[in-house]
């Protein structure tokens, strides 16, 4: 039975080899480590699947923001990575944290203003992320305009660059 329960940070270094087990090593020049920096993740929006003592999946969540054209910046809380083991994947646990996050961020104020970068046809599906909002929005990496996708009332629709907040 897989236990969702909120990420401990005594397990950082499970994270990143889990992290490393399900994207490689060279993740971290991915275009959504640039938007991220060096910051440290939002802890009341992170969650650890366990199986019994074992790590198989994380959701972490990140403060960034979108400094529109005018210099005027616009919070938002970057949901992801979603991590799965290899050999746990397609099992509904991605899923699950990914609910868990979500509904950790309305219970912290924090649910209006949420976005990603993944695959259209499933976060839309299954929990409302769409690119209508951020198709002005410019990234410190490459990114496919198609997968820049946000949810909320509070996701602004302006052209401006997304970072780390802070």
């Amino acid at each position: 039975m897989i236990e969702i329960v909120p990420l401990a940070p005594e397990r950082d270094g499970a994270v990143e080899e889990l992290l490393d087990a399900a994207f490689g090593p060279e993740r971290r020049a991915r275009t959504a480590y640039k938007v991220r920096g060096g910051g440290a993740p939002l802890r009341a929006l992170g969650f650890a699947a366990l199986d019994g003592d074992r790590l198989v999946g994380s959701i972490q969540c990140w403060p960034v923001v979108l400094t529109d054209d005018a210099g005027t910046g616009w919070p938002l809380v970057m949901v992801g990575p979603v991590a799965v083991a290899p050999d746990m994947q397609q099992s509904g646990i991605g899923r699950r944290l990914t609910e868990a996050a979500l509904a950790a961020a309305t219970r912290e104020g924090l649910g209006e203003a949420l976005m990603l970068i993944g695959d259209p046809e499933y976060y839309e599906r299954f929990f409302g992320f769409t690119a209508a909002r951020t198709c002005r929005w410019r990234l410190p990496g490459p990114v496919e305009p198609r997968r820049l996708l946000a949810r909320g009332c509070a996701v602004p629709e302006v052209a401006g660059t997304l970072g780390p907040a802070g």
